[in-house]
């Protein structure tokens, strides 16, 4: 028996610092695999959203459209709209208002030049200061040497007022919204060729002789 217990103790002195180190060094590597696991541990996959951050990739992206549609608009305006320095060169460079006798020709070209019976967009001058003016459409009525002898077209009415300086044209594809136009009759514009910006339409034989009849009987 006295053997027994001392061959029982040899054993578990050499036996149990075998066991402590095995527990030991498994008790550590569950240590070092447990803040992987855990929820305060950094993450190198990819985050997800939150919604926050949603928001403003999306009002990101909302604003870029409206930052387009803007420059859109700015571009679509800059072909109306000059420098105050560059609509006083254009005045400068106007050859004024004619003052002579008008003999309207109908004679609309599909070449690309601006022709009598074609309603185009100028520069227009104002009449009281020729330093400003508008981008706005004309109908040309005659060649005079060099120069276009046009009537400014507008979307206003002033015939309701039975205005003589004014007469319906009717509707075309120079306005964009379908408004009724009128020939402005008292006021010949002289236009160099190269200050025609496009072509907007031509007008019809049958209405451009209602305005050639009313500028020759002025």
């Amino acid at each position: 028996m006295a053997n027994n217990q001392r061959w029982l103790g040899f054993a578990k002195s050499i036996l149990s610092p075998l066991f402590d180190s095995l527990f030991k060094g498994q008790g550590g590597t569950k240590q070092q695999r447990g803040p992987r696991r855990g929820s305060g541990a950094p993450s190198t996959g990819p985050q997800p959203s939150s919604p926050q951050q949603g928001g403003q990739r999306g009002g990101a992206s909302s604003g870029s459209g409206t930052a387009r549609r803007q420059n859109t608009s700015a571009s679509s305006s800059s072909s109306r709209e000059v420098s105050a320095a560059e609509a006083a060169q254009r005045g400068a460079n106007y050859a004024g208002d004619y003052r002579g006798a008008v003999n309207p020709v109908y004679s609309p070209q599909p070449d690309g030049q601006p022709d009598p019976g074609e309603v185009v967009w100028a520069w227009v001058p104002y009449e009281e200061d020729h330093s400003q003016g508008k981008d706005r459409p004309v109908l040309i009525v005659e060649r005079k040497g060099p120069l276009l002898l046009a009537l400014m077209l507008t979307s206003k009415d002033h015939t309701r007022e039975h205005d003589p300086d004014y007469l319906d044209v009717g509707t075309g594809a120079w306005d964009r919204q379908g408004r009724p136009s009128e020939a402005k009759l008292d006021r010949v514009l002289q236009l160099a060729a190269s200050a025609v910006r496009r072509e907007g339409a031509v007008l019809s034989r049958e209405r451009f002789e209602t305005v050639a009849r009313a500028l020759r009987s002025r």
